[in-house]
């Protein structure tokens, strides 16, 4: 802001009267208020446009301060409701098993559900179950808010046995929590829901700017925009080269202007990114935005390695490792869950729906043509290991089985064949597949060995795929990556489905991809062959 000079306060001649009360009388001759004006005036026209800056940085920021006031109580409501929940869903269990709710209230039963509360504060703040990033799934947060009731069941088992508090059976054990799961997800959904809705109306949002506009400034500003109701508000981007960046948001100058534009605009986060800076350039902004109370973020790009920048970075002691890409099913818990999951899932389907589908297709494939009912063939699996794939045959005996993919209006396959692969049933007998273990409900579909052998030499990434154990349906076979690849790009296209499916998995995406899969069986997809 431009220095003005200090307005020097005229002289005042004061003298005292006394006539109806004591006042005050101030005299000054008219030259001397006329200088007085003008340097009002002068001091007035010098600050206008710093005074319009300042002021409505203030209401932006006197806004969002008034709005984050009421925030500050979300996690308090958030924390009673599990409470009113938690108890409910106790109070109906109880009800369930006697009929009424006299017991709710004696001496046991209150030890027990205090116990059951303290449990459960300790692990909402012990995991930071009500700290929502904005940029969370909804899915990530469900599944987070499962682990929690995962860990509560099994300390409340455990205090049971060791205390013996046995005021429910178990299936009203059972009940309480099929209560208390039902009813905190319909709570949690509603909350982040609702959440999202005010930072998409404008509130709790968080005023960011980028430095760089290289690839990664643009891959920062598409994600910090792609959704509103992350509260995210890119005012702009620096950036010492002035130009078409690719960026729809708007250029505010050079990097050296961003110091004073923090300030005045109540910039919160600032995105640097990394490849476009020296050293110096970025202990500068470090320094600077740490003095200020400002957060500032860096954006490196793992491009150069890697056709996606989606890294994991662990610590060797204190020594940072980024491996190339996050594997959530290399940590043995999610492969152990993965696993049970299968089992139970394939036992099931074999015990209760085989015996009385499997002999209907049987007669079927029979009467289609003839050859044997089944057709086995061999794929690559986990490690690029070699298996035997089995299937409800869906063709006419034919040589080529081996080497070339089923394709629209393919010759070979018969009448009865082309609805078992449009409903996905030929694929059913692979639920022994993932009995053996050389398959999974869900993952990367397998592939021939000729094509696997073909690909892997024209796409880079292709065996990536093969960290993950194949599967009976996939991420890329829902989303309408299925049937003949024609090109190479159609296959790159499907691995890198596979890839993120890898890099992505969770038990809710699991659950996910088998619900549309079940859905798409009925609906019909147009890709299937």
């Amino acid at each position: 802001m431009e220095s003005v000079e200090p307005i020097k306060r005229p002289k005042i001649n004061q003298k005292t009267t006394y006539q109806s009360g004591l006042m005050e009388e101030l005299a000054f001759d008219r030259q001397t208020f006329d200088r007085f004006k003008d340097q009002e005036s002068e001091l007035e026209n010098k600050t206008n446009k710093n005074t319009t800056i300042y002021t409505n940085a203030m209401k932006e920021q006197l806004r969002s301060i008034n709005f984050n006031n009421y925030l500050r109580y979300i996690k308090l409501f958030l924390i009673l409701g599990d409470l009113v929940f938690l108890n409910l869903s106790y109070l109906v269990s109880f009800i369930i098993r006697y009929d009424h709710y006299d017991v709710f209230f004696t001496r046991d039963s209150q030890i027990f559900i205090f116990i059951t509360n303290i449990f459960w504060l300790y692990l909402v703040y012990h995991f930071n179950e009500f700290t929502f990033n904005r940029t969370d799934s909804i899915e990530k947060s469900v599944t987070k808010t499962l682990r929690l009731i995962l860990y509560l069941f099994l300390s409340l088992v455990t205090f049971s046995e060791l205390f013996y508090f046995h005021n429910l059976n178990r299936m009203g054990f059972l009940t309480f929590f099929l209560n208390f799961i039902i009813l905190t997800l319909i709570y949690r959904i509603v909350a982040i829901q609702y959440l999202r809705k005010l930072r998409k109306s404008g509130n709790n949002f968080r005023n960011v700017i980028i430095v760089g506009s290289e690839d990664m400034g643009k891959e920062i500003y598409n994600a910090l925009t792609a959704d509103l109701s992350q509260g995210y508000k890119v005012l702009g981007y620096f950036d010492d080269k002035k130009g078409d960046t690719g960026i729809v948001a708007q250029y505010l100058g050079p990097v050296r202007q961003l110091y004073e534009f923090v300030i005045t605009n109540s910039v919160q986060e600032v995105y640097v990114a990394l490849r476009d800076f020296s050293s110096i350039e970025i202990r500068q902004m470090i320094s600077f935005c740490e003095r200020n109370l400002i957060r500032i973020k860096f954006v490196p790009d793992y491009k150069l390695f890697k056709e996606t920048n989606s890294v994991s970075i662990d610590f060797y002691g204190n020594v940072p490792v980024v491996s190339l890409r996050e594997e959530p099913l290399e940590i043995p818990m999610n492969r152990l869950k993965k696993r049970f999951f299968d089992i139970t899932f394939s036992l099931l389907v074999i015990l209760f729906i085989f015996p009385w589908l499997f002999p209907i297709l049987m007669i079927l494939v029979k009467l289609s043509s003839p050859g044997p009912i089944f057709f086995k063939q061999k794929r690559t699996g986990e490690g690029n290991r070699e298996f035997y794939c089995w299937k409800f045959r869906s063709m006419r005996m034919n040589k080529d089985s081996d080497l070339r993919q089923a394709s629209a209006n393919d010759d070979r396959i018969t009448k009865i064949g082309k609805f078992l692969r449009k409903t996905n049933l030929d694929e059913m007998p692979q639920f022994f597949n993932v009995l053996i273990g050389n398959m999974s409900v869900v993952g990367p579909r397998p592939h021939m060995v000729k094509h696997t052998n073909e690909y892997s030499e024209v796409i880079d990434n292709y065996l990536v795929r093969h960290f993950a154990r194949p599967g009976i349906t996939g991420w890329a076979q829902t989303n309408g990556l299925r049937g003949e690849t024609k090109s190479v790009e159609k296959m790159a296209k499907r691995i890198e489905y596979d890839i993120w499916y890898i890099e992505n998995w969770s038990f809710l995406l699991e659950l996910k991809i088998i619900y549309f899969t079940v859905r798409n069986m009925f609906v019909g997809d147009k890709n299937a062959v």
